[in-house]
């Protein structure tokens, strides 16, 4: 296959004969209608048609997945509904290296055609020209680590709660606790960003004011993570202010701010992304619409983020363990010779020491943030014992050495187990 084509793989379902509803999807979703229509020529088609790589029929089921799906015409009796993989391809000459224009053409129109009753974006590969026209991650793991002061381990962290109510110096006041801990990393939750009751400047100052001091004194700066999210002009003020004040790291809600205010945020921010999925749940949750996250955060990692959540082991959401893992290697897995474009991948959502030794033997690999909330805040001797407890799960885990058995010389880390079983 030319290295000028983009390709997308989908698992469909249909009661039309597969081959038919592919072609109408290939159609659909570059020169084509419900019709051919005058000017449509053969070379056309060859040309910026979307090809059919691939096609591998997998089971029937009995029933639709979704609503909505039509017949074929003349069907009679109980139909069947088939299942397939496919994998179609498009000239890079139909949109040229354009993300906004990449996503239109691969999850667009396709996941409302009639003849299907399931349709999911698995995964895509794009040409080297794309990373030439965007900037990827400009920190990634390396930067991370570097700012952050941590090798050879994940970046330890954890979120302020309650996610509203504080004020800016409620909020700072959570952040020097943190830091006389230790913490390596700290962000904003994601429901928290210019409220009035704890304005963005005001916040970012004094959390800063606790950073930095604590940062004097101990020779160890926390990575703050400080929640930009708004309109374009918005992010960029934030994002200056942070900078300005010594702040390393900002955060975006990537469904909030879309795709386009994304890829401008990540061209002019001189801090590491740290980009928060919230909404996940309402492209991914139907197993047979939507995407798969394998796809889904290549266009972000593109785009400029540094940091991208992942959910974690055992959390407190619907995605099984196996999904979680997936998602995290496909972060940490080049998308380019030329320009690797992989991100840490962030662990969250119901954290805590108990969980430290099954992330690092399913992914085996060290880079990651572990963000847990009632994790290390939830401790029932604080949070400077909570963060302890996950420093201790993860050098036990690292050394293979199992939890109860380093928990007999590690207090923290044995309250932790008991508390969080």
């Amino acid at each position: 296959m030319s290295a000028q084509r983009i390709t997308a793989t989908y698992r469909i379902e249909t009661a039309y004969p597969v081959m038919e509803a592919v072609e109408t999807m290939a159609g659909e979703q570059s020169t084509g209608t419900f019709i051919r229509l005058p000017g449509e020529t053969d070379a056309m088609r060859e040309a910026y048609g979307a090809h059919v790589e691939r096609v591998t029929e997998l089971e029937e089921v009995a029933a639709p997945s979704l609503p909505g799906a039509g017949l074929p015409r003349g069907t009679a009796g109980k139909p069947v509904w088939r299942r397939a993989e496919v994998v179609l391809s498009w000239s890079l000459d139909n949109f040229g290296p354009s993300l906004p224009n990449l996503v239109a053409t691969v999850a667009g129109n396709l996941f409302e055609l009639r003849p299907f009753s399931g349709l999911r974006l698995i995964d895509m590969t794009l040409p080297e020209a794309f990373a030439a026209a965007y900037p990827g991650p400009r920190f990634g793991v390396a930067g991370t680590r570097r700012l952050a002061g941590v090798e050879g381990r994940p970046l330890i962290g954890t979120i302020v709660k309650p996610s509203v109510g504080l004020g800016p110096e409620e909020t700072a006041a959570v952040a020097r606790t943190l830091c006389e801990a230790g913490i390596d990393f700290i962000k904003d939750d994601e429901l928290q960003a210019d409220g009035p009751h704890c304005p963005f400047e005001q916040r970012a100052r004094a959390v800063m004011r606790v950073v930095n001091d604590s940062a004097e004194r101990t020779g160890k700066k926390a990575m703050y993570a400080f929640n930009i999210t708004g309109d374009l002009e918005e992010m960029r003020r934030r994002h200056d202010l942070v900078l300005e004040l010594g702040g390393t790291c900002v955060m975006a809600s990537l469904n909030s701010v879309g795709l386009t205010g994304m890829i401008e945020l990540g061209r002019f921010s001189q801090l590491p992304i740290h980009a928060h999925r919230n909404g996940w749940g309402y492209l991914s949750r139907e197993p047979s619409l939507g995407w798969s996250y394998v796809a889904w955060q290549k266009i972000w990692r593109l785009a400029g983020a540094d940091h991208m959540h992942v959910n974690g082991l055992q959390n407190k959401f619907c995605e099984e363990d196996d999904s979680v893992i997936a998602s995290a290697r496909a972060c940490l897995t080049p998308m380019f010779e030329s320009k690797p474009c992989t991100v840490m991948p962030v662990f969250s959502s119901g954290q805590s020491a108990k969980q430290a030794p099954g992330t690092y033997a399913a992914l085996g690999s060290a880079d990651l943030i572990f963000a847990a909330g009632g994790g290390i805040m939830g401790h029932p001797d604080g949070p400077a014992a909570g963060f302890a407890s996950l420093r201790e799960s993860w050098e036990a885990a690292l050394a293979g050495i199992p939890l109860e058995e380093y928990a007999r010389d590690h207090p923290a880390l044995a309250k932790a187990i008991r508390a969080y079983a």
